[in-house]
């Protein structure tokens, strides 16, 4: 019986341990686009794809030569207009 205890309570300790500052990894979600450094770089085939789909669900026409930066805005504001994705990591908030 010791011996479970002793686990259960070396597992509680790993279990509420959270990592220190220094070994978490910094969130780049909520750098605006214009602040990415690839941000003036074409649109990728996903980025692409996404507005696609996200333009026919709204009835829209979407230009397709658009930078990165400018791809992560109109995904933004065809999702709020559409309702797709916005409880997905897609949607960041940060380019109102």
């Amino acid at each position: 019986m010791g011996e479970l205890v002793r686990k259960l309570q070396l597992l509680n300790k790993l279990v509420i341990m959270k990592p220190t500052k220094s070994i978490r990894k910094p969130d780049n979600t909520a750098k605006k686009p214009e602040d990415w450094k690839t941000g003036d770089e074409p649109l990728t085939g996903a980025q692409n794809s996404y507005l696609q789909t996200l333009a026919s669900e709204a009835h829209e026409e979407v230009d397709t030569n658009l930078t990165k930066a400018e791809a992560s805005k109109k995904i933004d504001e065809l999702q709020h207009k559409t309702g797709r994705g916005l409880d997905r990591e897609f949607s960041t908030g940060v380019h109102k």
